[in-house]
């Protein structure tokens, strides 16, 4: 059974940072690339960053570029998503997916809030 579960949301202050992860179980993790993407109160989802299995190539939003940044380490099935600088804009709830085959797997999402 394939498992995504996200942790390390919280409440940050503008111009704070927070390390997201993303543990993965049930595929061979390193054959996939990870993508993660959020959904702000009231908003749709949107696409925020992606790496590919091997974790040698990563794409960024423009809205986050520069101040996220997305890794892997294949040995521990998990990604990351180091958000610095981070902005009340950035306050959503954050999803990592995979596509497995013909199937797309979502975590539980984990709440980041930015505010003073």
């Amino acid at each position: 059974e394939v498992q995504l579960v996200e942790s390390g949301g919280g409440l940050v202050q503008p111009g704070g940072s927070l390390r997201l992860s993303c543990a993965a179980s049930g595929f061979t993790f390193s054959s996939y690339a990870m993508v993660w993407v959020r959904q702000a109160p009231g908003k749709g989802l949107e696409w925020v960053s992606a790496i590919i299995g091997g974790g040698g190539s990563a794409s960024y939003a423009d809205s986050v570029k520069g101040r996220f940044t997305i890794s892997r380490d294949n040995a521990k099935n998990t990604v990351y998503l180091q958000m610095n600088n981070l902005k009340p804009e950035d306050t959503a709830v954050y999803y990592c997916k995979g596509t497995i085959g013909a199937m797309t797997y979502w975590g539980q999402g984990t709440q980041v809030t930015v505010s003073s």
